[in-house]
């Protein structure tokens, strides 16, 4: 059962990507009615979920949203710029990052397996990136790669910030409900850097951002949340490959995306580089507690 509610989630928030595109809104107005549009909800769920976190732990938990707002702002634009899918991938990479950036934080030494899978990884993102060629997919497909490999650190940081908020282990919802408070506040002070950001409603765009608010920012993330940390690491990382290849598979569905040879070829680079560290682990004997794998998304 627990392996089915993961199966689920994971592939709940596969679609989160193509909700994005499909509402076809800039990547801060995405960003801000994602959360805004789960709030209530969450509060909903709240009322019979006693959180009983201090104050700091709370505030530390809408810093770690407001870091989630400039993160979904850079991958929501890596998505108009490289598509659903390949943004997804590459992403994803983030089990890395968090060994590297819990390596500058909490001076933890990364593992052999993650100084060789870094460059590896790298490499694959470069790959993705088309390399220049005309049969590359995308409007700007090396920016793109740019854009969501940066989105991937930003996300690291996220999680990392997100564990710390929650050291007492409480219901997934009081945190989740505290960053996504933090998310639309953080929206709305990067919104001035952005000059397609509106607050007008939209049909049927809102319906896409309403979609994505339901089924990837709450119930997947929910399921997801409680259901990860039951499961051994080989089996959470085989299981978090499925979102970003199902999202590729949605993506060539829905859009008719089709990816060069050199994109295929940094795609499964880049997975299989996330399966061996998500399999092998990113750092030695961590001191503090570092996020095990999460998927791409919130």
């Amino acid at each position: 059962m627990t392996r089915l509610r993961a199966l689920i989630g994971i592939v709940a928030i596969s679609f989160s990507a193509i909700f994005v595109r499909l509402a076809d809104v800039s990547p801060t107005t995405a960003a801000f009615f994602r959360a805004f549009y789960a709030l209530p909800i969450l509060m909903i769920v709240r009322l019979v979920v006693r959180d009983r976190r201090p104050t700091g732990a709370r505030l530390l938990s809408f810093a770690a949203g407001a870091l989630l707002a400039v993160d979904l702002t850079l991958w929501h634009a890596s998505i108009h710029l490289i598509g659903a899918g390949l943004a997804t991938v590459v992403a994803n990479v983030q089990v890395i990052w968090v060994g590297l950036v819990a390596w500058i934080i909490y001076r933890e030494h990364p593992t052999r397996t993650a100084l060789v899978v870094v460059p590896v990884v790298l490499v694959g993102i470069t790959l993705i990136g088309g390399l220049g060629r005309d049969d590359a997919f995308g409007s700007r497909p090396l920016a793109g790669a740019v854009i969501a490999g940066i989105a991937g650190v930003t996300y690291a940081a996220f999680l990392l910030m997100f564990r710390a908020s929650n050291r007492m282990l409480a219901p997934t919802v009081g945190p989740l409900l505290d960053t996504t408070i933090g998310t639309v506040l953080g929206v709305l002070v990067i919104a001035p850097l952005d000059s397609g950001f509106s607050l007008a409603f939209s049909w049927p765009a809102h319906g896409w951002l309403i979609a994505l608010a339901l089924v990837g920012q709450t119930f997947g993330w929910l399921l997801i949340a409680t259901a990860l940390p039951r499961l051994a690491a080989l089996e959470t990382s085989v299981m978090l490959l499925v979102q970003p290849a199902a999202t590729i598979m949605w993506a060539g569905l829905i859009f008719g995306d089709r990816l060069s040879v050199v994109q295929w070829t940094g795609v499964v680079v880049v997975l299989a580089g996330v399966l061996v560290a998500g399999t092998r682990g990113t750092v030695r004997a961590p001191i503090k507690p570092v996020p095990a794998a999460t998927p791409r998304d919130h």
